[in-house]
């Protein structure tokens, strides 16, 4: 029978295992250290731990903390880490820059968006991550020291994995776990109404809003999401929040050539955002096999980033990183692995 894991769990958690088991009562304490502080990934190795507490948690229950098992590194130096998820695998993509170095973090394996863009789309959904599995991306990447900012915007919806993305984002941001600012980390979301909500109240993480399009007609095209939470929705709600400290919100917009790359569309953008306080990300589009999109030349992406500058509207092209291993912006994909 498989054990259950202790990572992902809260030392409020942790400590109802210690007293089920009657190990004195510190091991709590002991245990959260060296799992989220000190990342062992045996009992064994926790050496402040009796023989006995050791071999009593190993017969009742796992660490949860496993390594990848397989890595793939890019030209630019992106490396694309698969990691086991129970009887299937996810990818996650570190991508060092300069003074930074930030790793994308997957919530599902697969995707129920079904987004035409995205080969995670393609390979369909198979399951929502556990909090472990998520977590485990993170504490078990040979980089981890050199992390600075974490993005969930690797494979899945986070927001439809909402229970175990905030307990995810609990351990990142708690003083007895990473105790990260939540200013360095960034959830990316097609835009779960109801769940953003919550998101919005219950978390001070960034926020990504993926657009790719400010017409309803065209944007559900490409991504069915819009017939259930409309952009123009979606703007709406988080309008209401305040965005003038140092919480960030940022729209992802993915260029296609000849589709959403023209005047009207920086117009409407710019009509819809108004004088909301957000970013605009720019983001050239990676072919994946089968799909008639196009990328755009760089000379129409310069041209769009320009001219939502010249209406107010902050926006930057974000650098492709890691497409000549399939880690670039929706390339994530284990369908054959």
């Amino acid at each position: 029978m498989e054990k259950e894991v202790l990572l992902g769990k809260t030392p409020e958690e942790i400590q109802e295992v210690v007293n089920e088991l009657g190990l004195p009562k510190f091991t709590g304490k002991q245990l959260v250290d060296w799992i989220y502080n000190k990342r062992v990934d045996t009992f064994e190795a926790m050496s402040n731990l009796s023989k006995k507490s050791r071999e009593l948690l190993a017969e009742h229950y796992e660490v949860g903390l496993q390594a990848p098992l397989k890595v793939q590194t890019s030209s630019d130096g992106t490396k694309k880490y698969l990691f086991p998820a129970g009887n299937l695998t996810v990818e996650s993509a570190y991508i060092p820059d300069r003074d930074r170095a930030t790793l994308c973090v997957s919530t599902q394996v697969g995707c129920q968006m079904d987004c035409l863009f995205c080969a995670t789309g393609k390979q369909g959904f198979e399951k929502n991550l556990s909090t472990a599995e998520i977590v485990n991306q993170i504490l078990s990447l040979p980089e981890f020291d050199t992390l600075t900012n974490i993005v969930f915007m690797g494979m899945g919806e986070p927001l439809n994995n909402y229970d175990n993305l905030m307990r995810s984002l609990n351990i990142l941001t708690q003083e007895w776990a990473l105790g990260w600012s939540p200013t360095r980390i960034t959830v990316s979301t097609c835009g779960i109404i109801p769940n953003l909500k919550r998101f919005l109240q219950e978390s001070k993480c960034n926020l990504a809003i993926s657009m790719h399009s400010p017409f309803h007609d065209e944007r559900l095209k490409i991504m069915p999401i819009e017939k259930n939470y409309p952009i123009k929705e979606v703007i709406h709600l988080v309008k209401q929040h305040d965005w003038h400290g140092q919480r960030r919100l940022s729209f992802e917009y993915i260029v296609f050539k000849d589709l959403n790359d023209t005047k009207e569309h920086i117009k409407e953008m710019a009509r819809l955002l108004g004088s909301l306080r957000c970013r605009v990300n720019l983001i050239r589009y990676h072919n994946v096999p089968g799909i008639a999109l196009k990328s755009p030349d760089n000379n129409t992406m310069t041209y769009f980033r320009d001219a939502l500058n010249d209406k107010g509207i902050i926006a930057t092209i974000r650098a492709s990183r890691g497409q000549d291993i399939d880690a670039a912006c929706g390339l994530l994909s284990t369908k054959d692995k």
